[in-house]
């Protein structure tokens, strides 16, 4: 469901047993910006109408839940802001606009990997990578997934796996790694974990120990 700025709603369930939503309220104006860096003819209208306000978009669904996930749930700057961009890009096709073809030069993209492995630490926004890379930040994010198979927040995430898996096998405390290696706290790095490697930092750490205990025993 997509509700135009100034049209009401009152949120109220049709039938007696309820419904549970989620919704994401987007500044027009926020909006509208965004929506002029795509560089699309149409873009104008995101902020003002949809061809259809009820749509059968499973792509555009699963946006707008991934974006609604980030902002919930605080992810890095990265994160939010790549579903964010993401979300622009995926209503831009329901007013007819065309968003840009991705293009970037490998000196470009290289900018920005090799300022994702300097900065890894950091909590480093699109807007900031964009500017390293000098391409913007709709057609970065794109053309480096396009080059190196990732999105950069999903490589960020990586490098930060990986320098947390050497840190921890060599006995670092999980909670002072998570910082070190830029995830906002241990819970964060915890549920990254899993996902990637399906147990938890101690537990890895854990793992890492009784190989080395194993390997210093006569």
């Amino acid at each position: 469901m997509l509700i135009e700025p100034g049209a009401v709603h009152d949120g109220y369930a049709p039938q007696d047993i309820g419904f549970t939503y989620a919704m994401l309220y987007l500044p027009q104006r926020w909006l509208s910006s965004m929506a002029g860096r795509l560089d699309a003819p149409d873009a104008s209208g995101i902020g003002s109408a949809f061809r259809s306000t009820v749509a059968t978009d499973d792509r555009l669904r699963d946006t707008i839940h991934n974006a609604f996930l980030a902002l919930h749930f605080k992810e890095a700057r990265l994160a939010r802001d790549q579903c964010l961009d993401a979300l622009v890009r995926r209503l831009s096709a329901h007013t007819g606009a065309i968003a840009a073809p991705a293009q970037g030069s490998p000196e470009q993209m290289l900018r920005a990997r090799d300022f994702l492995h300097e900065h890894m630490s950091r909590d480093i926004g699109l807007d900031e990578l964009a500017h390293q890379s000098g391409i913007d930040r709709f057609r970065l994010t794109r053309q480096f997934k396009r080059s190196f198979g990732l999105s950069p927040h999903a490589y960020l995430v990586r490098l930060r796996l990986r320098a947390a898996r050497a840190l921890l096998a060599g006995g670092a405390a999980p909670g002072q790694v998570a910082l070190d290696v830029g995830f906002s706290d241990q819970s964060h790095m915890g549920r990254w974990f899993q996902r990637a490697y399906r147990l938890s930092p101690a537990a890895y750490q854990g793992q890492c120990t009784n190989v080395l205990d194993r390997s210093a025993a006569p």
